[in-house]
């Protein structure tokens, strides 16, 4: 076995893996995580007696200790909890890390905060997340930090003298030059990321942005770019960059599409809207997914296509998020004030334009929602992937879904030649993308659909992984 197999790799993220709550008896219980990001890491955490660090998501009232005492033996990896007060995630995650940095790397300036106790929070829980993992590494481990809400952590590591390979993993977007100059802590954050052996975005156009951010702070930069990498140097010491678009397990979507239970409630969700095509969108409620704009494109679309009246129906699933955050609080009554709208205007006796549904979906009747949607309309303003793309394409088992997706999406980089790209701003020209999209041929359809699942598949978040790990 070689060295670099031998080497634990310790990830770290806001969130464990976890969910910790109580049963309906009243008991503490803990549940093992099975997002995406969990599906990916938790097979080479396992093979390398791995840890996982972060926030449990719970306060002191949780037994932790006795909770966690037997996840390892589960599990086949080990956690470290990262303590919050709810003070701290108030100002670190939920004020600095979604207020600032999440509106300002989607190019979203008119929502962006600048609070100064927001900043000294987030660099304090960012040196205390530091500060636990300098307690657990090991001399060869391989240490992987995820995501915005760390860019500090490893400026902090360096000053502690860790000499441990440390990586770096941005999901959001970054921001161009500009946008980024805006930020009054930019040479922090800046300084953070540099302290990084390795920085990896989702896209190309994202890597861009970092480096040309990165020669206009500082001059004295060289940068070696190569196709999939780039490499920054600057006395004696070199930082590589590079673009790793996440993707999904294929084969277990596609697997559990194809199973009785899913086909079942996929023809029960069509045999209740016959004799029509559904629109499909799937989104957490936030104001960078283009919500609003895409349902006005939808009725901009019955506006000027008259003949699919009663032929069409936009099926909106809105996944409840920080709705006791008065800007997500207004964006609700927005969408119930404009689906209420169009329904009233343009639904008949036996058709409503538009299904709103703010709730969440059990995974069965996501799936069912995917496979039996003739058509996903995926219209970020601004994303560092969509996930929720590369799900649709892997659980059209039918091979006849047309994908409509944001040119702003990250995922377009990898799609964009099967879907129908969109400027979600444009409406007139979404609405067209929707018509087109309904009256495309099958044979169409399924060439197009079969060139999205073959690069989902070849392209999914094992690969991504490895590939990953092998560039540190």
């Amino acid at each position: 076995m070689s060295e670099k197999q031998q080497r634990r790799l310790i990830a770290v993220s806001n969130r464990l893996p976890i969910a910790v709550d109580r049963d309906d008896q009243g008991q503490w219980q803990l549940t093992a995580g099975a997002g995406g990001l969990v599906t990916a890491l938790a097979p080479v955490l396992k093979d390398h007696r791995g840890m996982w660090i972060g926030w449990p998501g719970c306060g002191e009232e949780a037994p932790l200790d006795s909770l966690l005492e037997g996840f390892a033996d589960k599990q086949g990896y080990s956690l470290a909890t990262v303590p919050l007060s709810q003070e701290e995630v108030r100002e670190y995650y939920e004020g600095f890390s979604n207020m600032t940095l999440w509106p300002l790397f989607h190019d979203l300036l008119g929502h962006c905060q600048f609070n100064p106790d927001h900043w000294r929070t987030y660099v304090e829980v960012n040196r205390r997340f530091a500060d636990v993992t300098v307690g657990t590494v090991r001399d060869n481990d391989l240490i992987w930090v995820q995501d915005y809400q760390l860019t500090l952590m490893g400026a902090r590591l360096r000053e502690l003298k860790v000499k441990n390979p440390l990586a770096f993993f941005l999901h959001i977007p970054f921001p161009a030059p500009d946008m980024f100059r805006r930020l009054p802590w930019k040479n922090e954050i800046m300084q953070g990321l540099l302290s990084y052996d390795l920085v990896g975005f989702q896209t190309l156009r994202d890597r861009r942005n970092f480096v040309q951010c990165v020669r206009e702070m500082n001059p004295n930069m060289k940068a070696d770019i190569r196709r999939r990498t780039s490499t920054l140097h600057e006395d004696g010491r070199s930082v590589k960059v590079g673009h790793f678009p996440i993707s999904i397990d294929f084969n277990e979507f596609n697997r559990q599409a194809r199973s009785k239970e899913v086909a079942d409630a996929a023809w029960y969700l069509h045999e209740k809207l016959a004799r029509r095509q559904l629109v499909l969108g799937v989104d957490r409620l936030d104001y960078t997914k283009g919500i609003p704009e895409r349902i006005l494109a939808f009725e901009r679309l019955l506006e000027n296509y008259p003949d699919l009246h009663r032929n069409i129906t936009l099926l909106q699933v809105v996944v409840p998020s920080r709705t006791q955050v008065p800007e997500y609080q207004k964006l609700k009554e927005e969408l119930d004030q404009l689906a209420g709208r169009i329904n009233a205007e343009y639904g008949e006796p036996g058709w409503v334009p538009i299904h709103y549904t703010f709730r969440s979906l059990p995974r069965e009747q996501l799936l069912a929602h995917y496979r039996a949607a003739e058509i996903a309309l995926i219209t970020p303003l601004r994303d560092g992937m969509n996930l929720v793309a590369k799900e649709y394409c892997a659980a059209s088992v039918d091979g006849n879904g047309v994908l409509i997706l944001s040119e702003f999406a990250g995922a377009a980089e990898q799609l964009g030649r099967a879907a129908l790209l969109v400027n979600p701003y444009d409406v007139d020209g979404t609405a067209a993308a929707i018509h087109r999209a309904y009256h495309m041929e099958v044979e169409e359809r399924r060439n197009r659909m079969r060139r999205l699942r073959a690069s989902v598949q070849r392209n999914n978040v094992h690969r991504w992984v490895r590939y990953f790990i092998d560039s540190l």
